[in-house]
């Protein structure tokens, strides 16, 4: 196909664009999105035609039609009638009770993955909630990797119904419980369901014991194998002689954020936010202030919009105080590449600009990254740049010059230059 000419006289042609491969793969993903979108509209119109078909002959039929619905879509399909039936919950919620979401998969402005989890979400919100919440979750929907995107939507919802987390806790609590299911095998497992901070703090001493002993030279488990013995030598012996010296005694570790006013008594206003347990995510108040009053293991990180620091080893060492190294891991909660849903307290510390290029030891150039982006981004042909006076976020270059923003779970406040005056007093 001929060129079209510009101007042919100074020898200057039009090159039209030609998409590279993740342009192909973008092009037929955003066409996923639109067809899922067809797909739900199409789904709720058979299950509607079903219901008016039935009710001609009496609401009591209306059961029976849906059934019918469900199977046949299954059979037509080759899914699981559970699958199906989740097919036509979400086709259900998408089309007549949240359009808005309909509308952004329909334009390709959303996944169908984030369409999921985003009915799932509002779906927990009571009524008077949706309208505060629902424009912001849709740009959240349209703007987050699915990973990050589950994790923001789940600290919007929690804030939006934070004046009840307390309630909702104490009435959660009657459900704990435990139970075991058999396997293949001769095997079985067990469940517990319980207070999700004892929950996540019992795993994480269990996984602290199970690392120290899989470092010795003669163990050949695996992790997992080795976490599921050490449950078992606490649960049936009560007692950890058979593990080495070095994994005896070890504690579990809790890493709170609370607002400084919430530690107050009689329920302190905290401007909505409530405190965050590294890992699980809101607790109630009450949890918190028992959790700051106690284990002597604990992260105690007590945030006011006033206040201002200032960290930073410059070029003194190498290595991340570990002082420095908790506020850089509480900052982004998470490994800063896109998408990553690695806790930052098990990532390594990076240096954006390398030490060995000039780069300083500090908070504004240090970042949590799991060990497969740490090493996709010193080997992958990435750059990855933290911006400056953005509160820690990463911008990532990939080697096809495509630009992605991480934006850390929290800021951290800084101290900001103010006059002073001549007598060598600060203004006030």
């Amino acid at each position: 196909m001929a060129l079209d000419a510009v101007d042919a006289s100074e020898g200057e042609f039009f090159v039209p664009d030609v998409p590279d491969a993740l342009d192909l793969v973008l092009e037929v993903a955003d066409m996923m999105s639109i067809f899922a979108a067809q797909r739900f509209v199409r789904i709720d119109r058979m299950r509607c035609e079903a219901l008016a078909e039935a009710g001609l002959y009496g609401a009591q039929l209306n059961g029976i039609a849906e059934r019918s619905v469900r199977l046949e879509l299954a059979s037509a399909l080759r899914i699981t009638e559970y699958a199906a039936d989740e097919l036509i919950r979400l086709a259900e919620a998408v089309v007549r009770r949240y359009p808005q979401v309909l509308d952004s998969l329909s334009r390709a402005g959303m996944t169908e993955k984030h369409a999921s989890i985003l009915v799932d979400g509002l779906d927990e919100l009571e009524p008077h909630l949706l309208d505060g919440v629902l424009p912001e979750a849709l740009a959240l929907a349209e703007a987050e990797p699915v990973g990050s995107f589950r994790r923001r939507l789940r600290k919007l919802i929690d804030t939006a119904r934070v004046d009840t987390l307390a309630e909702r806790h104490e009435a959660a609590l009657e459900k704990r419980r435990t139970f075991i299911e058999p396997a293949e095998d001769g095997m079985a497992s067990w469940t517990l369901i319980g207070p999700a901070v004892e929950v996540r703090a019992g795993f994480d001493r269990v996984t602290a014991v199970a690392k120290v002993i899989g470092a010795q030279p003669e163990e050949t488990r695996t992790l997992d194998q080795i976490r599921s013995d050490v449950m078992f030598d606490l649960l049936i012996e009560g007692n950890t002689g058979v593990h080495p010296v070095q994994a005896r005694g070890i504690q579990a570790k809790v890493h709170v954020t609370v607002p400084v006013l919430a530690l107050l008594e009689d329920g302190a206003r905290t401007n909505g936010e409530p405190p965050v347990v590294e890992g699980i995510g809101p607790v109630p108040v009450a949890v918190a202030r028992e959790l700051c009053g106690s284990a002597p293991t604990m992260t105690r990180i007590l945030t006011d919009p006033e206040t201002g620091m200032v960290l930073s080893v410059s070029r003194d060492r190498y290595e991340t105080p570990p002082w420095l190294r908790r506020i850089v891991t509480w900052r982004a909660e998470r490994c800063m590449a896109p998408g990553c849903t690695m806790p930052a307290s098990r990532c390594q510390i990076d240096h954006s600009i390398a030490w060995e290029h000039g780069g300083h030891t500090s908070l504004g150039n240090l970042c949590p990254l799991c060990q497969g982006h740490h090493t996709v981004k010193h080997h992958g042909g990435w750059t990855v740049t933290q911006i400056e006076g953005s509160g820690g976020a990463l911008e990532w270059i990939s080697p096809t010059g495509r630009r992605y923003l991480v934006q850390p779970e929290r800021k951290v406040p800084v101290f900001t230059p103010v006059a002073v005056a001549t007598d060598g007093r600060a203004p006030f």
